[in-house]
């Protein structure tokens, strides 16, 4: 169920190049808890470019998300997780074994507020900012609940060109925001990681204006509302359909609304080039355990620790429901059934979530391909085992 948190402490603006955020590898408080300082030693040794890697995700590149004197103390219950086994293909795993092959930087289990387990790896610590890639489309979600209680939209139902007069005529043109939170809009978009000549590869988000060119001469396939198809491009449109409705920057607006209120430190936003806008599909880079805290917001239905709510009642709710076109997918969030969904990025970010049992799983990595049926087959039985586990 949502809970209330009621404990609260006080206590650069640059671009990222779409070479490094679109493309996969292959293609380019109270005590605290345990923690393991990485399990890199007992892995086999990493290619250079996995190295790079690595260094990337964990290099803060784009425009500050300031943090603030207020703090949400995350308090600590250390669990012994050493017994938890998950199985693949009826063989066992422990956590420290889905560390070690999953490439995990950090591994956060929250259960009714409280720390039950805290692991990095790959030499990250509770001081590390790590990129989100895709999670930050569901931030994107929650800052569009924040403009409608805010007042700066009024309806979902409103189109694509109220905000952006410049895409009238495109494919764009009579497609929702609703459509476009729920990634539904019908306009063609290739999001395969491994084809070079994809259009997540290769369209320019570096640059808003021809990003916006690029999506308009797409051609529709379908009409609005009634094919899911996943697409990068669309919410980074959604980012700027944000900007232009609430007049500020998406980083500053998160900043105020979320971050200066509850998180433990600054975090940062990639942007459309010098200048431009954040991007509503990709990469905030922030610390595990503020991950943690965004996802403690989520649970508490998107009202900060001194009871402001940000976002409207029952906002979470129906950013959960299935869409129209998709059971598996809401306003930016997965849906795994039950009740439960998550925030996914490729290489291996996650946040998990079941309401029921009041858990937050959050886990970054660096897998070596940006999207792996093996690694991501791991990381489900992991969060299922764990679920189970802390019940």
């Amino acid at each position: 169920m949502l809970r209330s948190l009621t404990k609260i402490s006080t206590t650069l603006t640059l671009c990222l190049p779409l070479s490094l955020v679109a493309l996969p590898l292959a293609a380019q408080n109270a005590a605290q808890p345990a923690r393991t300082s990485g399990l890199s030693a007992q892995m086999e040794p990493m290619s250079e470019q996995h190295l790079a890697l690595i260094e990337r995700f964990r290099t803060p590149n784009g425009r500050l998300i300031s943090n603030g004197e207020k703090v949400l103390p995350l308090l600590s219950r250390p669990t012994d997780f050493s017994e938890l086994r998950y199985q693949v293909d009826a063989t066992p795993y422990s956590v420290d074994q889905f560390m070690e092959r999953n490439h995990v930087a950090g591994l956060l289990v929250l259960k009714d507020g409280d720390i039950l387990l805290e692991n990095y790896g790959l030499g990250n610590d509770e001081d590390s900012v790590w990129i989100s890639y895709s999670m930050a489309k569901s931030v994107t979600s929650l800052l569009y609940g924040a403009a409608i209680a805010d007042g700066y939209i009024s309806t979902l139902d409103a189109k694509v060109t109220d905000y952006l007069p410049a895409m009238k005529g495109s494919a764009y043109d009579g497609t929702t925001l609703r459509h476009l939170l729920q990634m539904a809009s019908g306009v063609q978009w290739n999001e395969t990681y491994s084809d070079p000549n994809s259009d997540v590869g290769n369209y320019p988000g570096g640059n808003v204006v021809e990003m916006m060119q690029f999506l308009g001469a797409k051609p529709r396939v379908a009409e609005p509302g009634e094919r899911f198809n996943y697409s990068t491009g669309e919410t980074d449109l959604a980012g700027v359909v944000l900007r232009a409705a609430i007049g500020n920057n998406l980083s500053t607006y998160l900043t105020h609304k979320i971050w200066e209120n509850m998180m433990e430190s600054p975090a940062y936003w990639a942007t459309h080039g010098y200048g431009g806008g954040e991007r509503g599909g990709c990469c905030i880079y922030a610390t595990l355990r503020d991950y943690g805290r965004l996802g403690l917001f989520v649970m508490n239905d998107g009202v900060l620790p001194d009871g402001t709510r940000v976002v409207p009642e029952g906002w979470i709710a129906e950013s959960t429901t299935p869409s129209p076109a998709s059971d598996g997918y809401g306003y930016f969030w997965w849906l795994e059934g039950d009740g439960i969904f998550r925030a996914s990025g490729i290489y291996g970010q996650g946040i998990y979530f079941n309401p029921a049992n009041d858990l937050v799983i959050v886990v970054l990595s660096a897998w070596t391909a940006a999207s792996g049926g093996d690694y991501g087959v791991h990381r489900s039985a992991l969060f299922s085992a764990i679920d189970e586990f802390v019940k």
